[in-house]
């Protein structure tokens, strides 16, 4: 049994019933089945059918926003934009998808034509967390409704009512059955699912430890694994940035979500000669952050989404000052529900465990660096590569980042975020692969070569998705 709990309050909202083993089965049936119809319809129908839930998103989206706001604690007004993000993803992959999926053609050395096609492979388990409840279901589904394949969501314990939502999105606008099916298991009958003859490829956003696992399973079965795990990211703040638009940008960035973001700005590097002004005017942004109902459009964040994961903040403060680290304000839970008020820690060893921890919470770790070569070898020591964000208006620093920043994603002067074009992931520990994007798609689909003799004739050359 699955148990729903408003972080913001306390009290139980809904109770979901676990797959039985029969009921499992005939899921990964359905989804079989499925896929032996979608893998050959017509790539029309397919944007048509994402167009579809598109409207479906729209329709809903205040239903939809709901949920999330009462399940995970995340404000109403984010989870409107999260909802209507959603219906642009959807929609991106129903304009672009065609074009993604297009063969490509190349001479060959020693004669004739080669042609590369994007083929589907089967039913894709994607492994979510709560955090983003619909935006990183949607990030999987709906490029593998383009692709052609089915997905199956083992969505989060905690957003149950979400996942059920999102199933009802896609069947109501037609979707076939079993195209998309949410699989209320727990994470122990994940490997077996895995293992599975039907299931073609595995998709994980989560914890190290989570990846870890669903990696191991994956590599038993030798099928497509894409993991975006953790990250640290940093944001680096030097001298010829715009000061304003930096420090606006870094309260938001640490706050988004409640701090709740793999590519939250989660350590502040900033170079010496602007350390001073910069702590002035972010400690001024982090001490205004209003916490509150998650219902209320005068607050600035909701309550983290659950008192275990306050409690595990907690303990990493805890953890920190013991080592030296100083709590300049913040890290304090108020009113009764899961809420925790924005801060800055400041001396944070580099060598203390936290540097190799994700802090999943509003608070901000702040570094000092003495030049540009300090920043990078605080940006890159740790064991994280998934996002970085920098702040400067010299061209020449800017390549600089570019290229040695280890990390999968680097925005210059701008927060960091996701976008439906724009391929999603890390290097290091944050995990591989790629979501999002026509890389994130072709990732769970088979890349075929055809030969063509050099006096084939051009009518045997042709779109096999056609």
């Amino acid at each position: 049994m699955f148990r729903s709990v408003n972080p913001a309050t306390g009290a139980e909202i809904a109770t979901y019933p676990e797959l039985t083993p029969a009921e499992l089965d005939a899921k990964l049936a359905r989804a079989a089945a499925a896929f032996r119809h979608w893998r050959t319809t017509p790539l029309e129908e397919r944007t048509a059918l994402l167009a579809r839930i598109a409207d479906r998103f729209e329709v809903e989206r205040e239903r939809l926003a709901r949920m999330a706001s009462l399940e995970m604690g995340k404000t109403l007004a984010t989870a409107l934009a999260e909802v209507d993000k959603c219906a642009a993803g959807f929609r991106v992959y129903a304009e672009h998808g065609p074009a993604m999926l297009a063969p490509k053609r190349q001479s060959l050395t020693g004669g004739g034509t080669a042609e590369l096609h994007w083929l589907p492979i089967g039913p894709v388990l994607a492994i979510m967390p709560w955090n983003f409840p619909y935006w990183q279901a949607v990030r999987f589904l709906a490029p593998a409704i383009m692709a052609g394949n089915v997905g199956l969501l083992k969505h989060a314990s905690i957003v149950q009512g979400v996942a059920g939502l999102l199933e009802e999105m896609v069947t109501a606008a037609g979707a076939p059955d079993g195209l998309f099916q949410n699989l209320a298991i727990k994470s122990s009958a994940v490997a077996g699912v895995i293992a599975d003859d039907r299931i073609a490829a595995v998709t994980l956003t989560g914890s190290e430890a989570a990846g870890a696992s669903v990696a191991e399973a994956a590599g038993r079965a030798l099928k497509k694994v894409v993991l975006e795990l953790g990250g640290s990211d940093p944001f680096i703040v030097m001298p010829s940035a715009d000061l304003d638009a930096a420090v606006a940008q870094a309260v938001k960035a640490r706050i988004q979500n409640s701090g709740q973001s793999c590519i939250c700005a989660k350590r502040m590097i900033v170079h010496a000669d602007v350390y001073d002004a910069f702590m002035a005017r972010f400690s001024d942004g982090m001490r205004a952050v209003k916490a509150g109902d998650p219902f209320d459009p005068a607050i600035d964040m909701g309550p983290l989404s659950s008192f275990e994961q306050r409690d595990t903040v907690l303990e990493q403060l805890e953890e920190a000052k013991s080592l030296g680290a100083t709590l300049l304000f913040g890290g304090e839970p108020t009113a009764d529900g899961a809420y925790l008020s924005a801060g800055i820690l400041t001396d944070v060893p580099l060598d203390s465990p936290l540097m190799h921890e994700e802090i999943f919470g509003p608070i901000a770790m702040v570094f000092r660096a003495a030049d540009i070569d300090e920043a990078i070898r605080i940006a890159n020591d740790i064991p994280f590569g998934l996002g970085s964000s920098v702040w400067t208006r010299d061209e020449g620093e800017q390549r600089r980042f570019v290229r040695d920043i280890e990390a999968g994603m680097t925005a210059i002067n701008q927060m960091l975020a996701s976008s439906p074009e724009a391929p999603f992931g890390g290097i290091k520990r944050s995990g591989h692969g790629r979501e999002l994007g026509p890389y994130g798609m072709h990732e769970f689909m088979n890349l075929k070569t055809v030969m063509y003799a050099a006096d084939a004739p051009l009518g045997a050359r042709t779109n096999a998705l056609d």
